[in-house]
């Protein structure tokens, strides 16, 4: 049987160019570009109720989106709203305060809350006072326990240690740090200016507020980077000792993303300084000690994910990987994505249109999907090769009554390709992903995407490495 050690890592960058590709982060399957606007409220609702009668009783995560920002940082892709007036936070609480008691009826009761995640948008945009109140608006539904994974994305430019503190005092335990580049040129190029010396300030406060987990964001691939201002970015990071990184590659779409067209396209990086960046990176980390966990996640040996990775209870969701089981997900706010059951929802992305929905007394459903029998089983298989780098056969042929090699003929004979490539190993029963295989997971995962195969998408998806 071939032998996983996941503290190696192969960066075969010839491999890599060989294969460039674009293709989904699979924080789902079916992918959000599938979702429909057949799917309603009332398919929701019902999802809900199945789930409260103790049908589909999974644990429970809770994801609240918060858009408001109070510069725009010119390389973001994100669902925002840049303003400085804090009183259109106030107004966005009143409507969150509103959709939770639009959803409490077909929730019934207090639910116990495995994770929580605030993202954005900048959290942080609420004050002290607005955040206590949406935990209010929280603690109305739902009960944090003490093994919770309550986590926030942080702005450093814009907390102080006093900020940190609260968040720990309300229940968060991990953040998320945005720091994306810390050299100078970069930063002026993307619009956001950020000293070493005040994200430190907010990392050491998380470490004396008790904080389990500070993960840090990196993006390579923005404006006059190089091998060289990469080496000095990462010299600081290492110096803060996070326990996880995550380094996204950073796709320049101006034609997407208005606030790009403010970047000078010709300061964007080649393909192949990218890669030297990616490489330098990787190596420098791998070195360092950290765990290469997949995709583009990077963790200390110790910590919980990289400990999930070894035990092989690594999950994977809207917010990517994760430690705990599999959750049902809630999502409130504007374009907030929920999983109940064998159901996604998407609420609606604008100000207005939710708003809107609210006032009429409605669940702000934008859109979502329904999963068949094909897509349970292939969502298992794409989370079991993109968290376990590994598939054991016998259990799909016995749940699901197939013939695996037969079922997915087609995906097996491209698995042969990738054999050739030394990215997997396949046995009898088993399929593994090896060192090699882990950079270009999306790659082998995407095998198995039914509609990706079969049905044509206007998404426009990132590349693969």
């Amino acid at each position: 049987m071939f032998d996983q050690n996941f503290q190696n890592t192969v960066f075969d960058r010839e491999l890599i160019e060989r294969l460039p590709a674009n293709g989904p982060r699979y924080t789902s399957y079916p992918t959000a570009d599938r979702f429909t606007t057949d799917f309603t409220e009332k398919n929701y609702i019902t999802a809900l109720e199945q789930r409260s009668s103790g049908a589909l009783n999974r644990p429970l995560s809770l994801y609240i989106h918060i858009p408001f920002c109070n510069v725009v940082c010119f390389y973001c892709g994100c669902n925002k709203i840049v303003t400085k007036d804090k009183s259109r936070a106030d107004v966005y609480l009143d409507y969150l305060e509103k959709e939770t008691n639009l959803l409490k009826p077909h929730l019934k009761g207090i639910h116990r809350l495995e994770q929580l995640h605030f993202g954005g948008g900048t959290p942080t945009f609420l004050s002290d006072e607005q955040l206590s109140r949406v935990f209010e608006i929280i603690k109305s539904t739902f009960e944090l326990v003490d093994n919770g994974e309550y986590s926030i994305e942080i702005d450093p430019r814009k907390v102080t240690r006093e900020n940190v503190l609260h968040l720990a005092k309300l229940g968060f335990n991990r953040m998320s740090v945005g720091i994306q580049d810390f050299d100078p040129q970069v930063q002026q190029a993307v619009n956001r200016i950020q000293s070493e010396e005040e994200t430190r300030a907010v990392i050491d406060a998380a470490r004396e507020a008790g904080f389990k987990s500070i993960s840090v964001d990196l993006l390579y691939g923005l404006p006059h980077q190089s091998v060289e201002s990469m080496k000095k970015t990462l010299a600081k990071v290492m110096a803060l000792s996070p326990d996880r990184l995550a380094l996204y590659n950073y796709a320049h779409l101006p034609h997407l993303f208005m606030p790009q067209r403010r970047i000078d396209t010709s300061a964007v990086p080649s393909t192949n300084i990218k890669m030297d960046i990616l490489q330098y990176a990787v190596n420098t980390l791998t070195d360092a000690g950290y765990v290469f966990i997949g995709m583009d996640h990077f963790a200390k040996p110790q910590d919980e994910l990289s400990v999930a990775l070894r035990h092989g209870r690594l999950q994977r969701n809207f917010q990517g990987y994760s430690t705990h089981a599999d959750c049902d997900l809630i999502g409130l706010g504007i374009s907030s994505i929920g999983k109940v059951g064998n159901i996604y929802c998407q609420n609606q992305k604008t100000e207005d249109e939710y708003y809107a929905n609210i006032d009429n007394g409605h669940l702000p459903i934008m859109r979502g999907y329904t999963l068949n029998k094909d897509d349970i089983l292939r969502r298992s298989i794409i989370q079991s090769l993109m968290c376990r780098f590994f598939l054991s056969i016998l259990p799909y042929e016995e749940q699901y009554a197939i013939s695996f090699d037969n079922y997915f003929a087609v995906e097996m004979e491209e698995l042969k390709t990738m054999q050739q490539y030394g990215l997997v190993e396949i046995e009898p029963k088993y399929i593994w992903v090896t060192d090699k295989g882990r950079f270009l997971i999306r790659n082998i995962a995407m095998i198995f995407d039914y509609h990706l195969r079969h049905h044509k998408t206007t998404a426009i998806y990132s590349k693969t490495m």
